[in-house]
């Protein structure tokens, strides 16, 4: 049998850890592995407010703080949903040696050769702003920017984000959710990603067949984009695919772990 492994698992934007991984989390520590949910800034129990995470480092510190924990011979595998694949990104070319793996699910995968704010804006560009329906969205350097950060509404929960997912989820959802920065103009600069470094680790895809969030056509793009080690398509997939397809997805996750030693 395979070692067993340290899953840590790091959300979107604005959502809850402890709600949405719950049962994903159960299956693999009763399968023996480690299991970590990190909420970042804004997110989760993470008491820190939008207007409070004024950058990445305090955005990002739960994780790095984690990793910086950790002692060699110790690695883990990032588990990184939608916003989070950035986040997993970022701490991956800091901390290249303390991860396995970077898992992308439903999430934004950058390359190395751009900044990753660059496929935020694409992201952004590409998905009008009625899209976003009863979401509220800040636009703290004029309308004509960028947004700067973002609150989910109800109705965009329910009918995009949870479309496939039990009503009990998208309700708990919304009354967890809070407001999470874009970041976008530090995201923005040159030279946060490298290949040497973040481009070195192995990557794995899991694509939600139905994700109206992050689209399956976006989505495919990024991976043809930067090809990682695997892609995993899980048809009738959520974007909360941990709720919508949660055996399909641990699964993929324990299919993942045995591919090391």
């Amino acid at each position: 049998m395979a070692k067993q492994k340290h899953f840590v698992f790091v959300e979107a934007a604005c959502f809850d850890m402890e709600l949405h991984w719950l049962h994903v989390r159960m299956e693999l520590r009763s399968a023996g592995h480690g299991v970590t949910c990190i909420d970042l800034g804004t997110t989760g129990f993470n008491t820190k407010k939008w207007d409070e995470v004024l950058n990445l480092s305090e955005f990002l510190q739960p994780l790095t703080g984690f990793l910086r924990s950790l002692r060699p011979p110790q690695k883990v595998i990032l588990v990184g949903h939608s916003y989070g694949g950035l986040s997993i990104s970022l701490v991956t070319e800091k901390y290249p040696e303390k991860v396995l793996a970077a898992v992308f699910v439903s999430a934004f995968m950058p390359n190395h050769r751009t900044p990753p704010g660059f496929l935020l804006q694409d992201y952004l560009d590409r998905t009008p702003r009625q899209s976003f329906m009863d979401s509220q969205i800040k636009y703290d350097n004029g309308s004509e920017k960028p947004p700067t950060s973002i609150r989910f509404g109800y109705e965009y929960l329910r009918t995009k984000a949870y479309k496939n997912c039990p009503l009990h989820t998208y309700v708990s959802g919304f009354w967890t959710a809070r407001t999470t920065r874009f970041l976008l103009e530090e995201l923005s600069q040159e030279n946060l990603l490298t290949k040497e470094r973040y481009g070195a680790v192995d990557r794995y895809y899991v694509m939600s067949e139905e994700d109206d969030v992050i689209k399956p056509d976006f989505q495919r793009e990024m991976v043809e984009n930067y090809p990682p080690q695997q892609v995993v398509m899980i048809r009738g997939a959520d974007h909360m695919i941990m709720l919508s397809k949660a055996a399909e997805l641990i699964k993929t996750l324990k299919d993942i772990a045995l591919k090391y030693k």
